[in-house]
């Protein structure tokens, strides 16, 4: 068993290549062989959000604060809010991330295939992102 107390891991800032606006990620965790399972507690502040992406294996989102909207591609903007949980399948093309005037917390699973849990891609734009495009 291992426990990792909170306040131990610093937090990190979302990398401005996969992330626009403010993203905290806080208490990374990542499972230990022959485990596959990772990931995180991300906090977007309003109007922040995730690049397009997709994930080998799948992704859940836990939602736990704020209000936030997710896309798949092809598909039309979801509000998400605290209790929701979002399952993308394996290789299903989307972003996730805070409204406009309201941040979102919400604790992000993954599994890696082959060393890899994500496949990152282009920004979402703002016209997408406000679903103009």
């Amino acid at each position: 068993m291992e426990i990792k107390r909170v306040g131990t891991q610093s937090s990190a800032v979302g990398p401005a290549e996969y992330f626009t606006g403010t993203v905290r990620v806080d208490q990374p965790f990542q499972g230990t062989e022959p485990a596959r399972v990772g990931g995180a507690t991300v906090t977007f502040e309003p109007s922040s959000r995730t690049a397009w992406h997709t994930h080998p294996l799948g992704q859940t989102l836990i939602v736990v604060a704020g209000c936030g909207w997710v896309q798949r591609e092809g598909g039309p903007i979801e509000e998400i809010r605290p209790g929701d949980i979002v399952w993308f399948a394996p290789g299903e093309k989307h972003w996730h991330g805070a409204t406009e005037t309201t941040g979102m917390s919400h604790i992000a699973i993954a599994e890696k295939l082959d060393g890899k849990a994500v496949d990152w891609m282009e920004k979402v734009t703002d016209e997408q992102y406000r679903g103009r495009a």
